[in-house]
């Protein structure tokens, strides 16, 4: 079936600004209350869910969704917006049906006839997840898949890469990219063994190594982290499990006694170079950063005490422990020593850095800031800088909401925090939705400009900045 544009929903994934919007639209010269900065010029990208059809819409999970595209290019102090589905193969199919073929993730042992074509692909490319920007090449991600090449500025889907037939592992949504080296850094995790594998692809889009990683059972690892030298691997216990589902319990499921432990792995090593690290348990589903300093390894991430995965973080009597706080280890590579921390008191994920800088020392983390009350909602965003020790927000006002924020440099940047955090917010009292932008060095200041878009912009996942 497909879903409902009147915005009301019993599935939280499909109620209000988290409802699909149907329409790709195009809206030039956006009216703003500020001043877009001349020195801006680029694209911001948002992915997300955004399903077209719906085998059961008690069943959906915001995972599902096809993903689509909301794009703002910036140029001459000037803003234009659209929007576009990225279409993968699995999209066109039930574009061409008018009616579900894919039944999703929590309806995958129901008795229902397959509808899936001789043929075709056995799951569903969704792209919906996050980007990847390497060797002037847009990439949609979708884990447990190939990416997708989407062009700018038109923001068409050109179809998924195995890189010249050498990517045999699922793609992260979360690659790595070295812009000294120009080295762009992935993994895929599975259900069967390996269950993960890396590779790196280098400067010129060639995938030049790639590895199995040993761990003792499949877990749901979103996210790793590279240095310069290193790619650390996260066996947390976020764990992945066919047999529990077949029994009636969640496939994803948070399983303390796991453990957690990092793995760290010379760039170009092998499986037997891979050294682990036990630490405290918890759960970590987006890094920031990770950088070589001496004889350590350090890693920030965003790490909760616990994990509702499956319920997509549903679970709002406990989301003191499900929601993550900024969170650093060091591993010390000559003693075997760990020391870790909490870095700031808020709770928060989505969490960024200077694209620019990342595998290198930084001192900025940005990240969105939680709803403390409401699931899978973010009330602000928040600056971090290591030097200071020291946590900057900016919250965006009562019943307004926005996602990730990126670091968009200003033209002609001089240091690490020289630009701006662009990202969505929706003004639910009112029903609009808005694209802020705000200095970096001063976010507390709150938005130099905010561009106001005539269409609605549903909450989604990860943000990409890509410069002119």
């Amino acid at each position: 079936m497909a879903p409902s544009d009147a915005n009301q929903s019993t599935n939280f994934f499909l109620d209000g600004n988290f409802a699909p919007v149907s329409q790709e639209c195009d809206a030039r010269n956006l009216a703003v209350t500020g001043q877009i900065p001349k020195d801006l010029a680029g694209h911001f990208l948002r992915v997300g869910p955004n399903p077209a059809h719906i085998f059961d819409e008690a069943a959906y999970h915001t995972f599902d969704g096809d993903g689509m595209i909301h794009a703002v290019e910036f140029q001459d102090g000037q803003a234009h917006y659209r929007n576009r589905f990225v279409q993968t193969e699995g999209f066109k199919l039930e574009q061409a049906r008018g009616d579900w073929i894919y039944k999703g993730m929590n309806s995958m042992l129901d008795p229902t006839p397959s509808r899936i074509p001789d043929g075709a692909p056995r799951n569903k490319n969704l792209a919906n997840t996050a980007f990847a920007y390497h060797n002037n090449t847009l990439y949609a991600l979708h884990e447990p898949s190939q990416p997708t090449v989407v062009t700018l500025p038109d923001l068409t889907t050109k179809g998924a890469t195995n890189f010249d037939g050498l990517l045999k592992h699922p793609f992260t949504a979360h690659p790595k990219v070295d812009q000294d080296s120009g080295e762009m850094m992935t993994f895929g995790y599975a259900f069967q063994a390996p269950y993960v594998s890396y590779s790196v692809i280098d400067a010129e889009g060639k995938l030049i190594h790639s590895t199995p990683i040993t761990i003792t059972k499949p877990v749901f690892m979103h996210d790793f982290a590279v240095t310069q030298r290193y790619s650390l691997f996260l066996d947390f216990p976020i764990t992945l499990d066919i047999e529990r589902a077949i029994a009636g319990g969640p496939a994803l499921d948070f399983e303390p006694e796991h453990g957690s432990r990092i793995g760290v792995m010379p760039r170009f090593g092998q499986d037997a170079d891979v050294r682990w690290f036990e630490v405290e348990t918890g759960s970590v589903v987006h890094t920031a950063n990770a950088w070589d300093e001496g004889e350590e390894v350090v890693l920030q991430a965003s790490r909760s005490k616990t994990s509702d995965i499956a319920g997509a973080g549903l679970a709002a009597d406990n989301l003191a422990d499900t929601q993550g706080q900024l969170y650093e280890w060091r591993i010390n590579l000559t003693t075997g020593a760990v020391k870790e921390r909490t870095l700031s008191p808020l709770r928060c994920d989505f969490t960024r850095v200077n694209d620019t800088q990342a595998c290198h020392q930084t001192r900025y983390v940005y990240a969105a800031v939680f709803n403390p009350e409401r699931p899978f909602s973010f009330d602000g965003v928040m600056k971090f800088d290591n030097a200071k020790q020291l946590t900057l927000s900016f919250m965006y006002g009562p019943d307004r909401f926005g996602g990730e924020a990126v670091f968009a440099p200003k033209i002609g940047a001089v240091d690490e925090d020289d630009g701006y955090l662009i990202c969505f917010v929706q003004d639910e009292l009112n029903q609009r939705s808005e694209c802020l932008i705000l200095d970096a060095k001063d976010i507390e200041a709150g938005p130099i400009a905010t561009l106001h878009i005539p269409y609605r912009v549903p909450y989604g996942f990860h943000a990409a900045w890509v410069a002119h």
